[in-house]
């Protein structure tokens, strides 16, 4: 599990959030799982990605690599982040403390064609969890 609050705590702390920091923690969190992935180790990737182009770039480099990539998007409306919030990090945001704070005032580009969809809004975190694993088998089965 690469975890993007636990990426920026340990290999990224030198990076904030502007779009160029952004990349470069997206391109690490994409480095580490390909290197883990020529150790026969499936990782999953938790962070928060907010454009196309940067999921794309490590969607190619998977590819080149024939390791396989499957975009997983959470789908949760801005008003369900917000009303959840448990660290505050939208009051911070929508108060201007936390610039370019994806969603408020950096944009969040949804992805076109994502292997697997978690409406979170709709479910439980067991059935979210439940509905990943069996859009994961399934997607292995039938790709």
């Amino acid at each position: 599990m690469i975890d993007g609050d636990g990426l920026r705590e340990e290999l990224c702390r030198d990076l904030g959030f502007s779009a160029v920091d952004r990349m470069e923690n997206i391109r690490r969190a994409g480095s580490i799982a390909l290197l883990a992935a020529r150790s026969g180790i499936t990782s999953i990737c938790s962070l928060i990605s907010p454009l196309r182009s940067e999921r794309d770039a490590i969607r190619g480099l998977c590819l080149a690599r024939n390791v396989e990539f499957i975009e997983v998007y959470v789908s949760t409306p801005l008003a369900t982040c917000e009303h959840r919030d448990p660290k505050g990090l939208y009051k911070k945001a929508r108060a201007g403390m936390i610039p370019q704070f994806t969603g408020i005032d950096s944009p969040y580009e949804p992805p076109l064609s994502p292997e697997i969809e978690i409406p979170t809004q709709q479910l439980s975190v067991d059935e979210a969890v439940t509905l990943f694993k069996n859009s994961l088998d399934e997607f292995r089965k039938n790709p």
